[in-house]
């Protein structure tokens, strides 16, 4: 499924910060968002998971292709390693959890509660979720916050997997993750800030 992106303009808090954004992602492609802290990497991303509309432009093949990790884990505290990614095969029609479980090395923690993982064990069943879902666009925020060098691998490796099968991945990331991919700069596309007079009108 490509994913296509053409002169998408971004806001964040009613305010235009990204403006002609166009990119397109082909099946077993990644393309890695570049650019400084609050350019507006995340708001960008928030539009192309379908959780805030653009300003303008259009974005084709996302919607339910579309598999969102962001900045939260999106874990259930009482509830097992198995029962989480259980959980979330189920939301989304599928039912293997065993390659997620091996591919983040969760097998000896499959039956501790995520309340009692480490920050860096909680990442790495965050992202399991991923592999759950079936979907093909994965777009992922940050993605090795609180992961080790050898979880940085895994995570690696699990992307790698998924290009492989066809499937495609568009991340923020501030670290060079060694991904078959291109990089796209988004402080290109800021957008040029409102006039004085018109600043009233972004809260209307």
């Amino acid at each position: 499924m490509m994913l296509d992106a053409q002169n998408l303009s971004v806001a964040r808090g009613g305010i235009p910060i990204l403006a002609e954004v166009s990119f397109s992602l082909a099946p077993g492609r990644a393309l890695i968002l570049r650019g400084p802290n609050g350019i507006g990497k995340t708001s960008l991303l928030r539009v192309v998971a379908g959780l805030q509309p653009p300003l303008a432009g259009t974005l084709t093949g996302a919607g339910d292709n579309v598999a969102y990790a962001a900045h939260a884990d999106g874990l259930k505290t009482t509830l097992s390693v198995a029962e989480n990614l259980t959980f979330w095969a189920r939301v989304f029609g599928t039912d293997d959890i065993a390659p997620a479980l091996a591919a983040y090395q969760l097998g000896p923690l499959r039956d501790r509660a995520a309340g009692q993982l480490s920050a860096g064990q909680k990442r790495r069943l965050g992202l399991a979720r991923l592999m759950v879902t079936g979907r093909p666009i994965w777009v992922l925020d940050e993605p090795t916050v609180s992961l080790d060098r050898d979880a940085v691998a895994m995570f690696a490796d699990a992307v790698r997997l998924h290009l492989g099968q066809g499937g495609s991945a568009l991340i923020a990331t501030h670290i060079d993750l060694g991904l078959d991919g291109d990089a796209l700069d988004v402080a290109q596309f800021r957008a040029v800030p409102p006039d004085s007079d018109d600043f009233d009108e972004v809260f209307l």
